[in-house]
């Protein structure tokens, strides 16, 4: 195997020393095909180089090796992290990867905890709100979470809004109030934007729903129980009822949740199932002792990264060669791995498989706190980790259903056209469409069909200028030449020419079919360019609508010169089309519509005036109920606003026409 790979690379093996280390290997195009950590980085990295490997996945993988790049860390711990950090970014071929998902959502509640008694707060701030919160913590206010989902916020919201009645309005609206809003009227808010609580009491509400929230729960009933106590004392009767009803509200709500007789404040339970070749695992989160929900993840790479672990546990022969990990663990502790690194991980881990301890020691390093994994629960613990097994198992299911019927739909698309792709999988389909509005704001979309489904970072909008308003195949020659006169120029170009910037990957490639919506008159425009560019003419379909353009009669039309074909009502291929070309002509309709709205208001936005910051924004849009109405006001209603002066009234008014 090592006749294949160069001198310099081979060198650089061989001068690496036996010390913990990180190493990656790269393919001819720069692209990262797998990320390994070693003990002791020449004997592992080594081991690569020395036999030959024949067709297996990992004589695959070696064959493409052309550079390598090592880190030499201090610990093994130091490696792993470093490891799974580059999995993350890099994205290589060979590893496990869980792809990033969007951000968790947090609760939050406005203003410290300990504003300092020397500030003064504003009306609006000694009051703090809670709310739903996507993105980055900071000191200024308090978070809790994050959650498993948008609506695990929102019900631990209505709870809060339920027992301790905080606001929810942003401070524009509570700065404004004159009388108290629906809520109030229906038990879910205090009122203190018309001052119908008292400061200090809704201080102490505040703070017995932090405290509810970090599972504090008998702690809060307790103070709740003595603050009734001294307003009876007193012969507040009316304050101790209010207290009254508010336990009995948390009570009712703790027993619902069954979360009173719980010791687990923070916990996260992961179970992982594996079949077909494809892996689930399944995050459920219990915070402040109440079980949030779940989700489930889906890595990719599983069969091609087992194969490579394989190798690396049978490379390291002797006594301490360790023994075969079950593809579940592989799974398990690279979710662990990748998923704590932006994510802050709970003191306690549930586990269907057992983790490494190094794996937990190095998340305990990472995260700054003791971390315990727990493979054998007991008792409330073994009741979370079987609904999260169970969880699991049906979303894998789940998943391996909706795969064989996308891959289904794309062999009968494939039959129906007599195709005969190389591999199914890699099929891909482009359709564009065009869209505006009485030829303004011209926009055509591109959106991409690969490996069975729908590519969303794939898709492309192109701003169509140049034209004459109104006129669709103009539109789509120029889309068409957009999209394709480089990948046209770059197949004829030599083999060993320098591919042009871009064409890498699978968005560099000409696909298997191209859609246009649209007949004859599209499909002629498209014939052409492909002529033009000297493209294969049997790619292109135009997707004809049907009499009366009801769906499920739609027609194909053919650049090659073939009979239109009508696949049926209930074809699997058309199902397929139609769903595509909805699509396109969704992402088309998107996009004209906010570059129109961009146009009708001069292309600009309040933020982009200079001289208009944060405040007199949220003025101006508080005076007039949105940009529409600061756009449809005169220089003096806008330089009526505080803090807009006579020139800058103009100046907007200038940006907005």
């Amino acid at each position: 195997m090592s006749e294949s790979h160069s001198e310099e690379l081979l060198a650089q093996v061989a001068a690496l020393p036996a010390m913990p280390g990180v190493y990656r290997y790269f393919d001819a195009d720069g692209g990262v095909l797998y990320v390994g950590k070693a003990r002791n980085l020449k004997k592992r990295v080594s081991s690569y180089f020395q036999k030959n490997h024949g067709g297996t996945r990992i004589g695959h993988m070696i064959g493409k090796i052309v550079r390598m790049e090592t880190t030499v860390v201090r610990s093994e711990a130091e490696a792993l992290l470093l490891e799974n950090n580059l999995i993350k970014t890099l994205n290589p071929r060979y590893n496990i990867l869980f792809r990033d998902d969007k951000s968790y959502p947090y609760l939050k509640i406005t203003g410290t905890d300990k504003p300092g008694a020397d500030v003064e707060l504003p009306a609006a701030a000694s009051f703090p709100r809670v709310a739903y919160y996507r993105g980055a913590v900071d000191r200024r206010n308090r978070y809790f979470g994050p959650y498993p989902s948008a609506w695990a916020v929102k019900e631990s919201i209505q709870l809060l809004q339920k027992v301790f009645r905080l606001r929810t309005c942003e401070d524009t609206v509570f700065a404004n109030r004159t009388r108290p809003c629906l809520l109030y009227q229906i038990k879910r808010c205090s009122g203190p934007c018309v001052n119908l609580v008292a400061p200090e009491d809704y201080r102490h509400d505040v703070q017995n729903a932090e405290a509810f929230l970090r599972g504090e729960t008998q702690a809060v009933l307790a103070a709740l129980e003595a603050r009734m106590m001294r307003h009876a004392e007193k012969l507040e009767f009316e304050q101790a009822a209010e207290l009254r009803n508010q336990m009995g509200a948390l009570s009712k709500v703790l027993h619902q949740q069954s979360v009173e007789t719980i010791s687990d404040k923070d916990v996260d339970i992961l179970a992982v199932k594996v079949q077909g070749g494809k892996a689930c695992v399944n995050l459920a989160m219990v915070r402040g002792g109440r079980h949030l929900g779940d989700r489930p993840y889906f890595p990719s790479h599983i069969e091609d990264a087992a194969a490579v672990q394989e190798f690396d546990i049978s490379s390291d022969e002797g006594a301490d060669a360790a023994p075969a990990v079950p593809v579940e663990v592989q799974v398990l502790e690279a979710f662990i791995a990748q998923h704590y690194i932006g994510v802050p991980a709970p003191p306690a881990l549930i586990t269907s498989e057992p983790v490494g301890r190094e794996l937990i020691e190095a998340l305990s390093q990472q995260q700054g706190i003791r971390i315990a994994a727990v493979h054998h629960p007991r008792e409330q613990r073994r009741l979370w980790l079987e609904m999260a097994q169970k969880n699991a198992d049906i979303q894998l299911a789940r998943l391996l259903a909706e795969e064989g019927s996308q891959q289904a739909r794309t062999r009968a698309l494939v039959d129906s056209l007599d195709l005969s792709p190389d591999d199914l999988d890699g099929f891909r389909i482009e359709c564009f469409d065009i869209s505006h509005t009485a030829g303004e704001s011209t926009q055509a979309s591109c959106v991409v069909f690969h490996h069975h489904k729908m590519q969303n970072s794939e898709y492309r909008r192109y701003n169509i200028d140049g034209i004459t308003p109104g006129d669709d195949y103009a539109a789509m020659r120029q889309v068409l030449m957009r999209r394709y006169s480089k990948l046209a120029e770059a197949g004829r170009d030599p083999p060993d020419a320098t591919p042009p910037r871009g064409s890498g990957g699978s968005a560099g490639r000409l696909p298997d079919l191209v859609l246009v919506d649209g007949g004859k008159g599209q499909v002629s425009m498209a014939r052409d360019v492909f002529a033009e560019l000297g493209l294969d003419l049997a790619v292109i379909i135009g997707v004809e609508k049907g009499e009366g353009r009801k769906v499920g009669l739609e027609e194909l039309v053919f650049a090659d010169g073939r009979e239109k074909v009508y696949l049926g009502r209930d074809s699997a291929a058309l199902m397929l089309v139609a769903q595509i070309r909805d699509e396109a002509h969704r992402f088309a309709i998107t996009g004209m519509r906010a570059r129109r709205a961009r146009v009708r208001v001069g292309g600009s936005q309040l933020e982009d005036i200079p001289g208009i910051g944060a405040k007199k924004r949220a003025r101006l849009l508080q005076r007039f109920g949105g940009v529409r109405g600061v756009a449809a006001a005169g220089v003096d209603d806008i330089a009526s606003v505080e803090g807009i002066s006579r020139e800058l009234a103009e100046e907007i008014y200038r940006a907005l026409h």
